[in-house]
């Protein structure tokens, strides 16, 4: 009789999840917490949520073939007596010499450049392959002053300083000793083989009272001809972009949760910090509110990765995105040939995220000598540019059929939202409405 009555199915925990529950063994048994590199991994409101409509009667589209549509941006354009010209709107995010091989920096900068676009040092200084091989260089100027010297700064084609990240806002940075070979050392003059922490905050200022000091000093030793960058992880968007406008800063790097990191805490990159959708809006609103929309340039990253991607942050207001883990896809990341070295790491392809450990098969974020000599650095910057080729010629596919002849002529009355998160973080209409959360006179 017993076997007859129905029993109840094993039901998953939607809180305590295998992955949860994998993670809690984990922490009992180590006493440490989790270090991964990349970007949130969770499902946040993102771009896929917003569509375009295209030009149908009320607008008119252009022909694809035969009607132009440029693509071409200008930053720094405020102060700067050089400001960087670039064929198009996607730049690459600074990611450092140490976090990345020799091979990987380098790749990126013949991508770059071969696209007509500009790329990022990171923690830990300028070498001189990045340098050659980057018609465009933006030196970024980091808390933890690593490799910071006078002579890289005038040797940028634009200065960034660094605030903070989209993967751990209001954290440092870390480079463990395994990836502190020789040179990385030397560079950042730092023992070989020690684990390597980044400051939060920088040393010689408390509010943005000091960074209006600091623009002016880094100005002084370029003699104001560079664009200086103010990079910042996205939290309170309107505000740090006001504060950053006011302290005298040509662009304002905005880099949502999405955005990729070498190493920090998993919790910081789950947990803190906004989804790059949010922050556009509150961002560009700060600057239409002191009449510098377009005269300082937005720039937005965080889990940019198409085309697509491209369009709908400029039509929210952007004047151009930057990529990092994308452009580290292009070039080799996590690559399906390498599957049985993942599968050895206790990964798999897709899911290779240890990036701290310098074991990387693809060659990428790596020092280990052998492991960085498998990727090519000219087959792989071909890739790169192949890549940003596409995702420009996505972007251009839209703009035309939005009836558009240039990239930033997109604007948010070409959007439409297909969630109520979406339409209240990007202030666009819910699809089939003219309404999206907290719209005044609603």
């Amino acid at each position: 009789m017993d076997d007859q009555i129905p029993r109840t199915l094993p039901t998953q925990s939607a809180t305590f999840t295998n992955p949860i529950n994998a993670e809690i063994r984990r922490a009992a048994a180590t006493g440490i917490y989790d270090i991964r590199g990349g970007g949130a991994k969770r499902k946040v409101p993102h771009f896929d949520d917003l569509l375009f409509l295209g030009a149908s009667v009320s607008r008119y589209p252009l022909e694809g073939y035969r009607e132009r549509c440029d693509t071409s941006v200008v930053l720094g354009t405020r102060f700067a007596k050089k400001p960087i010209e670039l064929d198009i709107p996607i730049t690459i995010a600074g990611m450092s010499f140490g976090a990345l091989s020799g091979p990987a920096k380098e790749a990126l900068g013949r991508g770059a450049s071969a696209a007509g676009t500009s790329t990022t040092t990171g923690d830990g200084g300028m070498t001189p392959e990045e340098r050659g091989h980057s018609t465009k260089l933006v030196y970024q100027y980091l808390p933890s002053r690593y490799g910071m010297n006078p002579n890289d700064l005038r040797k940028a084609d634009a200065i960034e300083i660094v605030v903070g990240q989209g993967a751990k806002p209001g954290g440092g940075g870390m480079l463990l000793g395994q990836k502190i070979s020789d040179r990385v050392a030397e560079m950042r003059t730092l023992p070989k083989g020690i684990d390597q922490r980044s400051a939060c905050r920088h040393p010689d200022w408390t509010g943005p009272d000091d960074l209006e000091i600091k623009i002016l000093e880094l100005r002084e030793i370029t003699d104001w001809q560079v664009p200086i960058y103010v990079k910042v992880g996205a939290t309170r968007p309107y505000y740090d972009t006001a504060l950053a406008v006011k302290a005298g800063a040509d662009v304002v790097v905005m880099d949502g949760m999405q955005g990729g990191t070498a190493a920090t805490q998993d919790v910081f990159i789950e947990h803190v910090g906004l989804p790059t959708l949010s922050c556009i809006r509150p961002a560009v609103q700060a600057l239409q509110d002191l009449g510098v929309h377009r005269e300082v340039q937005l720039v937005i990253s965080g889990g940019i990765r198409t085309g697509a991607d491209v369009a709908k942050a400029l039509a929210l207001g952007a004047d151009a995105v930057s990529i990092g883990t994308a452009a580290m896809v292009a070039i080799g990341d996590n690559d399906p040939k390498w599957e049985a070295e993942y599968q050895k790491l206790g990964t798999t392809t897709g899911a290779y995220d240890d990036w701290h450990e310098g074991q990387d098969p693809a060659g990428i974020t790596t020092q280990d000598p052998e492991l960085a000599a498998r990727l090519n650095p000219v087959e792989a910057g071909r890739k790169l540019r192949n890549y940003l080729k596409v995702m420009t010629l996505e972007a251009q596919t839209i703009a035309r059929a939005c009836g558009h002849n240039h990239l930033h002529n997109l604007e948010p009355e070409d959007l439409c939202a297909l969630t109520m998160e979406a339409a209240a973080m990007a202030r666009v209409p819910l699809a089939g409405t003219s309404w999206y959360p907290g719209k005044e006179g609603f």
